[in-house]
Protein backbone atom coordinates (compact mmCIF):
# COMPACT_ATOMS: atom_id res chain seq x y z
CA UNK A 1 0.00 0.00 0.00
CA UNK A 2 0.91 3.11 -0.79
CA UNK A 3 0.85 5.43 2.51
CA UNK A 4 0.90 8.79 0.53
CA UNK A 5 -2.64 8.35 -1.09
CA UNK A 6 -3.35 4.42 -0.12
CA UNK A 7 -3.74 2.93 -3.54
CA UNK A 8 -2.52 -0.60 -3.75
CA UNK A 9 0.88 -1.25 -4.74
CA UNK A 10 -0.05 -3.33 -8.08
CA UNK A 11 0.83 -4.77 -11.15
CA UNK A 12 1.33 -1.57 -13.43
CA UNK A 13 1.78 -2.12 -17.09
CA UNK A 14 3.57 0.28 -19.87
CA UNK A 15 2.18 -0.58 -23.06
CA UNK A 16 1.13 -4.25 -21.87
CA UNK A 17 4.15 -5.16 -20.38
CA UNK A 18 4.18 -6.11 -17.00
CA UNK A 19 6.40 -3.56 -14.49
CA UNK A 20 6.60 -3.94 -10.76
CA UNK A 21 5.77 -0.91 -8.65
CA UNK A 22 8.43 1.67 -7.37
CA UNK A 23 7.40 0.96 -3.95
CA UNK A 24 7.65 -2.52 -3.59
CA UNK A 25 10.76 -3.60 -4.51
CA UNK A 26 13.93 -2.20 -6.52
CA UNK A 27 13.96 -2.76 -10.72
CA UNK A 28 16.34 -1.40 -12.60
CA UNK A 29 15.27 0.75 -15.50
CA UNK A 30 17.25 1.46 -18.72
CA UNK A 31 17.60 4.72 -20.73
CA UNK A 32 18.68 5.15 -24.20
CA UNK A 33 21.11 8.33 -24.23
CA UNK A 34 21.55 10.69 -26.59
CA UNK A 35 24.72 9.59 -28.27
CA UNK A 36 22.47 5.70 -28.90
CA UNK A 37 23.92 3.84 -25.89
CA UNK A 38 21.75 2.73 -23.00
CA UNK A 39 22.57 2.52 -18.91
CA UNK A 40 21.07 0.32 -16.62
CA UNK A 41 20.22 1.82 -12.87
CA UNK A 42 19.09 0.75 -9.63
CA UNK A 43 18.54 2.58 -6.47
CA UNK A 44 18.39 0.83 -3.45
CA UNK A 45 17.08 2.55 0.13
CA UNK A 46 17.00 2.73 3.39
CA UNK A 47 15.65 5.42 5.13
CA UNK A 48 14.58 4.38 9.23
CA UNK A 49 13.49 7.07 11.02
CA UNK A 50 11.74 7.59 14.75
CA UNK A 51 8.74 9.63 15.28
CA UNK A 52 6.47 10.05 18.21
CA UNK A 53 2.90 8.38 17.35
CA UNK A 54 0.46 10.58 17.90
CA UNK A 55 -3.08 9.60 18.54
CA UNK A 56 -6.59 10.17 19.10
CA UNK A 57 -10.27 8.63 20.44
CA UNK A 58 -13.17 7.84 18.14
CA UNK A 59 -15.91 8.36 19.88
CA UNK A 60 -18.33 5.79 20.15
CA UNK A 61 -15.86 2.67 18.43
CA UNK A 62 -15.81 -0.21 20.93
CA UNK A 63 -13.31 0.11 23.24
CA UNK A 64 -13.09 4.02 22.45
CA UNK A 65 -10.47 2.71 19.88
CA UNK A 66 -7.96 4.53 19.03
CA UNK A 67 -7.73 6.16 15.28
CA UNK A 68 -4.97 7.97 13.47
CA UNK A 69 -6.67 9.75 10.82
CA UNK A 70 -5.12 13.07 10.32
CA UNK A 71 -4.10 13.98 13.71
CA UNK A 72 -0.65 11.99 13.63
CA UNK A 73 2.21 12.74 12.14
CA UNK A 74 1.42 10.34 8.57
CA UNK A 75 -1.42 12.70 7.99
CA UNK A 76 -3.42 9.79 7.79
CA UNK A 77 -4.82 6.28 8.89
CA UNK A 78 -4.15 2.24 7.91
CA UNK A 79 -5.55 -0.10 9.87
CA UNK A 80 -2.66 -1.83 11.57
CA UNK A 81 -0.07 0.24 11.11
CA UNK A 82 1.40 3.25 13.56
CA UNK A 83 1.72 6.70 12.73
CA UNK A 84 5.60 6.09 13.01
CA UNK A 85 5.72 3.15 10.53
CA UNK A 86 3.55 4.95 8.26
CA UNK A 87 6.16 7.88 8.15
CA UNK A 88 8.87 5.59 7.39
CA UNK A 89 7.21 3.74 4.80
CA UNK A 90 6.29 7.23 3.28
CA UNK A 91 9.82 8.52 3.30
CA UNK A 92 10.66 5.41 1.40
CA UNK A 93 8.44 5.19 -1.20
CA UNK A 94 9.36 9.15 -1.94
CA UNK A 95 12.96 9.04 -1.37
CA UNK A 96 13.07 5.91 -3.93
CA UNK A 97 10.59 7.67 -6.55
CA UNK A 98 12.84 10.91 -6.21
CA UNK A 99 16.42 9.07 -7.41
CA UNK A 100 14.02 8.28 -10.40
CA UNK A 101 12.80 10.93 -11.04
CA UNK A 102 16.69 12.16 -10.65
CA UNK A 103 17.42 9.73 -13.37
CA UNK A 104 14.30 11.14 -15.67
CA UNK A 105 15.62 14.60 -15.11
CA UNK A 106 19.04 14.25 -16.18
CA UNK A 107 18.01 12.80 -18.92
CA UNK A 108 16.00 15.06 -20.14
CA UNK A 109 18.69 17.83 -19.66
CA UNK A 110 20.69 16.36 -21.87
CA UNK A 111 18.47 15.65 -24.72
CA UNK A 112 16.94 19.27 -24.39
CA UNK A 113 13.74 17.79 -23.87
CA UNK A 114 10.28 19.99 -22.43
CA UNK A 115 8.42 17.36 -20.07
CA UNK A 116 5.66 18.76 -18.67
CA UNK A 117 3.39 16.15 -16.32
CA UNK A 118 -0.59 16.98 -17.08
CA UNK A 119 -2.17 16.59 -13.74
CA UNK A 120 -6.44 16.99 -12.72
CA UNK A 121 -9.15 15.53 -11.76
CA UNK A 122 -10.97 12.95 -14.36
CA UNK A 123 -12.77 14.64 -17.45
CA UNK A 124 -11.17 17.83 -16.89
CA UNK A 125 -10.53 17.77 -20.75
CA UNK A 126 -6.62 16.56 -20.40
CA UNK A 127 -6.50 14.72 -23.57
CA UNK A 128 -9.17 16.53 -25.58
CA UNK A 129 -6.68 19.93 -24.56
CA UNK A 130 -3.74 17.48 -25.79
CA UNK A 131 -4.87 15.83 -29.06
CA UNK A 132 -5.87 19.58 -30.23
CA UNK A 133 -2.33 21.11 -29.12
CA UNK A 134 -0.72 18.33 -30.49
CA UNK A 135 -2.41 18.78 -34.16
CA UNK A 136 -1.64 22.70 -34.19
CA UNK A 137 2.63 21.90 -32.80
CA UNK A 138 3.13 19.11 -34.52
CA UNK A 139 4.44 20.60 -37.61
CA UNK A 140 6.84 23.03 -35.41
CA UNK A 141 9.26 20.97 -33.21
CA UNK A 142 9.04 17.00 -31.89
CA UNK A 143 6.21 15.96 -29.80
CA UNK A 144 5.67 12.73 -27.80
CA UNK A 145 3.28 11.81 -25.14
CA UNK A 146 2.84 9.39 -22.16
CA UNK A 147 -0.50 7.91 -20.99
CA UNK A 148 -1.62 7.30 -17.61
CA UNK A 149 -4.54 5.55 -17.11
CA UNK A 150 -5.84 2.68 -14.20
CA UNK A 151 -6.55 0.65 -17.34
CA UNK A 152 -7.24 1.22 -21.15
CA UNK A 153 -5.35 2.08 -23.83
CA UNK A 154 -7.98 4.58 -25.24
CA UNK A 155 -6.12 7.96 -24.45
CA UNK A 156 -3.31 6.74 -26.29
CA UNK A 157 -5.10 5.53 -29.14
CA UNK A 158 -6.58 9.03 -29.42
CA UNK A 159 -3.26 10.94 -29.00
CA UNK A 160 -1.90 8.20 -31.78
CA UNK A 161 -4.79 9.19 -34.25
CA UNK A 162 -3.03 12.88 -34.41
CA UNK A 163 0.24 11.54 -35.81
CA UNK A 164 2.30 11.39 -32.44
CA UNK A 165 4.12 8.83 -30.72
CA UNK A 166 2.28 7.73 -27.43
CA UNK A 167 2.73 5.44 -25.03
CA UNK A 168 0.03 3.69 -22.62
CA UNK A 169 1.44 3.03 -18.81
CA UNK A 170 -1.71 1.48 -17.11
CA UNK A 171 -1.42 1.72 -12.89
CA UNK A 172 -3.91 -0.85 -12.05
CA UNK A 173 -5.17 -0.35 -8.78
CA UNK A 174 -2.66 2.74 -8.94
CA UNK A 175 -4.25 6.53 -8.78
CA UNK A 176 -0.92 8.07 -10.31
CA UNK A 177 2.36 7.81 -12.28
CA UNK A 178 5.59 7.46 -10.82
CA UNK A 179 8.97 8.14 -11.93
CA UNK A 180 10.22 4.60 -12.08
CA UNK A 181 7.22 4.03 -14.90
CA UNK A 182 7.75 6.82 -16.55
CA UNK A 183 11.65 5.86 -17.16
CA UNK A 184 10.71 2.76 -17.93
CA UNK A 185 7.68 4.76 -20.81
CA UNK A 186 10.59 6.83 -21.74
CA UNK A 187 12.95 4.12 -22.85
CA UNK A 188 9.98 2.46 -24.90
CA UNK A 189 8.60 6.20 -26.45
CA UNK A 190 12.59 6.89 -26.97
CA UNK A 191 11.60 11.02 -27.49
CA UNK A 192 13.79 12.88 -29.59
CA UNK A 193 16.11 15.64 -29.19
CA UNK A 194 14.24 19.35 -28.13
CA UNK A 195 10.91 17.71 -28.38
CA UNK A 196 7.85 18.38 -25.60
CA UNK A 197 7.42 15.51 -23.45
CA UNK A 198 3.69 15.53 -22.25
CA UNK A 199 3.37 13.08 -19.46
CA UNK A 200 -0.91 12.98 -18.50
CA UNK A 201 -0.95 11.45 -15.12
CA UNK A 202 -3.93 9.61 -13.84
CA UNK A 203 -7.18 11.90 -13.18
CA UNK A 204 -6.46 12.55 -9.70
CA UNK A 205 -6.35 16.16 -7.35
CA UNK A 206 -4.68 14.43 -4.26
CA UNK A 207 -1.00 11.83 -4.88
CA UNK A 208 0.36 13.16 -8.10
CA UNK A 209 0.97 16.27 -6.11
CA UNK A 210 3.86 14.80 -4.06
CA UNK A 211 5.48 12.50 -7.10
CA UNK A 212 7.92 14.09 -8.94
CA UNK A 213 8.52 12.52 -12.41
CA UNK A 214 11.15 14.32 -13.32
CA UNK A 215 9.24 17.21 -14.97
CA UNK A 216 10.18 20.94 -15.59
CA UNK A 217 6.36 21.94 -14.96
CA UNK A 218 3.20 20.48 -13.33
CA UNK A 219 0.49 21.80 -15.65
CA UNK A 220 -2.80 21.77 -13.30
CA UNK A 221 -6.25 21.54 -15.59
CA UNK A 222 -9.28 22.45 -13.53
CA UNK A 223 -12.88 22.52 -15.49
CA UNK A 224 -15.36 25.20 -14.47
CA UNK A 225 -17.76 22.48 -13.81
CA UNK A 226 -15.64 21.05 -11.25
CA UNK A 227 -16.55 24.24 -8.68
CA UNK A 228 -14.09 27.49 -8.20
CA UNK A 229 -13.11 26.02 -4.90
CA UNK A 230 -10.46 23.32 -5.56
CA UNK A 231 -7.54 24.84 -5.18
CA UNK A 232 -8.74 25.52 -1.68
CA UNK A 233 -10.26 21.71 -1.01
CA UNK A 234 -6.38 20.59 -2.90
CA UNK A 235 -4.11 22.93 -2.06
CA UNK A 236 -1.12 20.76 -2.57
CA UNK A 237 -1.82 20.10 -6.19
CA UNK A 238 -1.99 23.76 -7.11
CA UNK A 239 1.05 24.59 -4.92
CA UNK A 240 3.15 22.38 -6.92
CA UNK A 241 1.90 23.17 -10.29
CA UNK A 242 3.67 25.94 -12.29
CA UNK A 243 0.73 26.75 -14.43
CA UNK A 244 -3.57 26.30 -14.34
CA UNK A 245 -5.18 25.75 -16.90
CA UNK A 246 -9.10 26.52 -16.11
CA UNK A 247 -10.94 24.65 -19.25
CA UNK A 248 -14.43 24.55 -20.39
CA UNK A 249 -15.12 28.28 -20.82
CA UNK A 250 -17.07 27.50 -23.46
CA UNK A 251 -19.60 26.59 -20.41
CA UNK A 252 -19.56 29.81 -18.52
CA UNK A 253 -22.60 30.71 -19.32
CA UNK A 254 -24.58 27.70 -18.18
CA UNK A 255 -22.64 27.78 -14.84
CA UNK A 256 -22.52 29.09 -11.52
CA UNK A 257 -19.14 29.08 -11.59
CA UNK A 258 -16.93 32.25 -10.59
CA UNK A 259 -13.75 32.55 -12.52
CA UNK A 260 -12.42 35.61 -10.43
CA UNK A 261 -12.71 33.63 -7.45
CA UNK A 262 -11.41 30.24 -8.59
CA UNK A 263 -7.86 32.65 -9.62
CA UNK A 264 -8.20 34.18 -5.96
CA UNK A 265 -8.10 31.23 -4.36
CA UNK A 266 -5.99 29.64 -6.49
CA UNK A 267 -3.01 32.79 -5.77
CA UNK A 268 -4.03 32.02 -2.50
CA UNK A 269 -2.44 29.03 -2.28
CA UNK A 270 0.45 29.70 -4.82
CA UNK A 271 1.12 33.25 -5.35
CA UNK A 272 3.27 32.51 -8.77
CA UNK A 273 0.71 30.22 -10.21
CA UNK A 274 0.51 31.30 -13.73
CA UNK A 275 -3.22 31.10 -14.83
CA UNK A 276 -4.54 30.88 -18.66
CA UNK A 277 -8.44 30.45 -19.52
CA UNK A 278 -8.81 28.12 -22.41
CA UNK A 279 -11.65 26.17 -23.96
CA UNK A 280 -10.38 22.99 -25.77
CA UNK A 281 -13.52 22.42 -27.19
CA UNK A 282 -14.01 25.85 -29.50
CA UNK A 283 -10.08 26.51 -28.72
CA UNK A 284 -10.45 30.06 -27.05
CA UNK A 285 -7.79 31.04 -25.09
CA UNK A 286 -4.94 27.98 -26.76
CA UNK A 287 -3.01 30.77 -28.82
CA UNK A 288 -1.87 31.66 -25.34
CA UNK A 289 -1.16 27.77 -24.01
CA UNK A 290 0.77 27.36 -27.47
CA UNK A 291 2.90 30.57 -26.87
CA UNK A 292 3.79 29.46 -23.09
CA UNK A 293 4.76 26.54 -24.94
CA UNK A 294 7.23 27.92 -27.45
CA UNK A 295 8.69 29.92 -24.95
CA UNK A 296 8.97 27.36 -22.19
CA UNK A 297 10.96 24.85 -25.00
CA UNK A 298 13.11 27.66 -26.00
CA UNK A 299 14.01 28.96 -22.46
CA UNK A 300 14.82 24.53 -22.00
CA UNK A 301 16.95 24.36 -24.72
CA UNK A 302 18.56 28.05 -24.34
CA UNK A 303 19.66 26.84 -20.85
CA UNK A 304 20.89 23.58 -21.74
CA UNK A 305 22.03 24.01 -25.67
CA UNK A 306 21.78 20.53 -27.52
CA UNK A 307 24.92 18.09 -27.96
CA UNK A 308 26.44 17.67 -30.99
CA UNK A 309 25.59 14.43 -33.18
CA UNK A 310 28.18 12.24 -33.95
CA UNK A 311 28.05 13.09 -37.62
CA UNK A 312 28.19 17.30 -36.99
CA UNK A 313 31.16 18.97 -37.69
CA UNK A 314 33.47 20.31 -35.37
CA UNK A 315 36.03 23.44 -35.11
Amino acid sequence: MCTVCGCSEGEARVSGQALAGTGAVHHPHHHHDHDGHGHDHDHPHDHAQDHHDHTHAVKGMAGGANHHYGNGPAGAHAPGLSQSRMVQIEQDILSKNDSYARDNRRLFQQRGILALNLVSSPGSGKTTLLTRTLTHLRGEFGLAVIEGDQETSLDAERIRATGVPSVQVNTGKGCHLDAHMVGHAISELDPQQGSVLFIENVGNLVCPAAFDLGEAHKVAILSVTEGEDKPLKYPDMFHAADVMLINKIDLLPHLDFDVERCIDAALQINPDLQILLISARNGEGLDAWHEWLRLSRRTRLIGRPLPLRADAPTA
